[in-house]
């Protein structure tokens, strides 16, 4: 199954993405003549592993019958120094909260995420160390 995106030129750095019916901006800084009118393309990729990752974790939650009150997922990402610049390590935080979060099921709904389900997770990886911990915050 093919994926089909556009970006269009809007002036200096600037240029419209249009993904499946949505369209958004995405711009450079003023450091290298953008504008700022929207998101980094890099930062974007973490985004993407963000929301793969957290769908396929509440999915899985909600096969366990486990419903937190409040879900997070915090991703940063460590560029190299020397262009091309990639993230050559990411790091990705779960944040819960709620009644009755088992630690075992939060672990294996992210695992499995992280090993089986996510495929953002799964092209990242090939070009950085990927990293995540679970954290469930008091009430």
């Amino acid at each position: 199954m093919a994926t089909k995106v556009h970006t269009t030129w809007k002036g200096k750095m600037a240029f419209e993405a249009q993904i499946g019916g949505f369209n958004f901006m995405i711009d450079a800084t003023e450091a290298v003549g953008g504008e700022n009118r929207g998101p980094q393309p890099k930062p974007l990729s973490l985004v993407s592993l963000a929301g793969c990752t957290a769908m396929d974790v509440i999915s899985i939650l909600g096969k366990m019958r486990v419903e937190p009150d409040f879900f997070d997922v915090e991703v940063d990402g460590e560029l190299t120094d020397v262009h091309p610049k990639y993230y050559h390590t990411i790091n990705i935080k779960y944040v819960f909260k709620g009644d009755n979060l088992p630690m075992d099921k939060l672990e294996k709904a992210v695992n499995l995420s992280q090993d089986r389900y996510c495929g953002v997770t799964e092209m990242l990886r090939r070009a950085a160390k990927i990293n995540h911990e679970i954290v469930i915050l008091d009430k």
